[in-house]
């Protein structure tokens, strides 16, 4: 166990401590909410840049990193839609592409015994999710019309994703199946 997959690891502990934290009825709740999602998203940069500037990039990692960043994001996405922050419609969607791309990894790992590597458009849509996320966590009295555009935007960018990771996936199966 490398420094980049217990990194990942305690990205995952933290996603239950983000839920926790956000439905208390504490003053700055949910300042401290966003404070461990910030934590989680820091040492997502920093287990990434560790894995590949040191060569620490491990199959158990491009599992571990992806998934504790799908389900940290999926826990807040969730937590600001039961708060009434955002429409349901948005988890679904968001929900649905992830279901996908869960999909996806588990047939890669089956065909080739790997799953595709993260790219810069799946980064830039972490990213945005996550100020965007961030910011309605902080600000719950953002008007509804300006958090559903918001959400939207974000929704844009990881369904952009999800269709550059489907063209990797058709390509790659594609290759194999013809040799």
């Amino acid at each position: 166990m490398n420094i980049p997959n217990l990194l990942s690891l305690f990205r995952l502990a933290l996603v239950p401590v983000f839920a926790i934290v956000f439905f208390q009825p504490w003053p700055h709740a949910r300042y401290v909410a966003v404070g461990i999602y910030a934590l989680a998203f820091l040492t997502d940069i920093a287990d990434g840049y560790i894995a590949r500037h040191f060569n620490m990039v491990t199959r158990l990692g491009r599992i571990l990193d992806p998934l504790a960043d799908k389900l940290m994001t999926f826990t807040v996405i969730v937590c600001i839609t039961v708060a009434g922050i955002i429409p349901v419609w948005a988890v679904v969607i968001f929900f649905i592409k992830e279901a996908a791309m869960g999909l996806g990894a588990v047939s890669m790992l089956g065909k080739i015994d790997d799953v595709i590597p993260s790219n810069w458009l799946g980064k830039s849509s972490t990213f945005v999710f996550f100020v965007v996320c961030a910011a309605l966590v902080l600000f719950p009295s953002i008007p509804e019309t300006w958090a559903t555009v918001m959400i939207s935007a974000a929704l844009v960018l990881t369904i952009a994703a999800f269709l550059d990771y489907l063209r990797q996936y058709l390509v790659i199966t594609g290759k194999k199946k013809t040799k």
